[in-house]
């Protein structure tokens, strides 16, 4: 028995090119889906925050309130990383691109794109210092900055060459309709 009220496939199954009812172009969204190792890293952290909420049940059942608040503690810090791991990456509005990383996030208005293209770069291998030949999606900044926002070897796309394709192409149709218009040559 299908249950296609359990999954986002059926939102691409479509060959019609109409906007989706529940589609606001205000609200923040990311443009693809988390990739497996970067929900199954989350997964085990809030597997572990688990273990240790059930640490500090104990400790507080023993009477060492101090250690049982101490473990709590701990435990609500692992819940709190591995949402934030999970809310990492791209979000596309008609505001602008966010690129949310960990520790902080960035918003470039569409006004403030001059261009947005994927390059043959070396990358970082899911965020480690150790670099690959790669794909990378790179926005450029009307004060000539580059901003790296998606590779295809970070957690959310690695070993999925289609979905940072579609993911890319995405973002790029966000730039291309809400981006600045460029000035008519003569």
């Amino acid at each position: 028995m299908p249950l296609p009220f359990l999954t986002a496939d059926r939102a691409f199954d479509t060959t019609d090119d109409i906007a989706l009812p529940f589609d606001d172009h205000d609200q923040w969204r990311r443009p693809y889906r988390p990739g497996p190792y970067r929900v199954g890293a989350a997964a085990l952290a809030l597997l572990l925050a688990s273990f240790v909420l059930l640490a500090s049940v104990i400790i507080a059942a023993a009477g060492a309130v101090g250690g049982a608040v101490a473990t709590f503690s701990v435990a609500a810090l692992i819940i709190v990383a591995a949402l934030r791991m999970l809310r990492v990456g791209i979000w596309v509005s008609r505001a602008g691109v966010r690129k949310v990383g960990f520790l902080k996030t960035s918003t470039t208005p569409w006004a403030g794109v001059t261009s947005l293209r994927t390059v043959q770069q070396p990358v970082r291998w899911l965020g480690l210092p150790r670099t690959v030949q790669g794909q990378a999606l790179v926005l450029g900044r009307q004060a000539g900055e580059q901003l790296l926002l998606l590779t295809d070897h970070n957690a959310d796309f690695l070993s999925r060459v289609e979905a940072f394709d579609r993911a890319a192409d995405t973002v790029e149709a966000w730039s291309a309709e809400y981006g600045p218009v460029p000035a008519a040559t003569r």
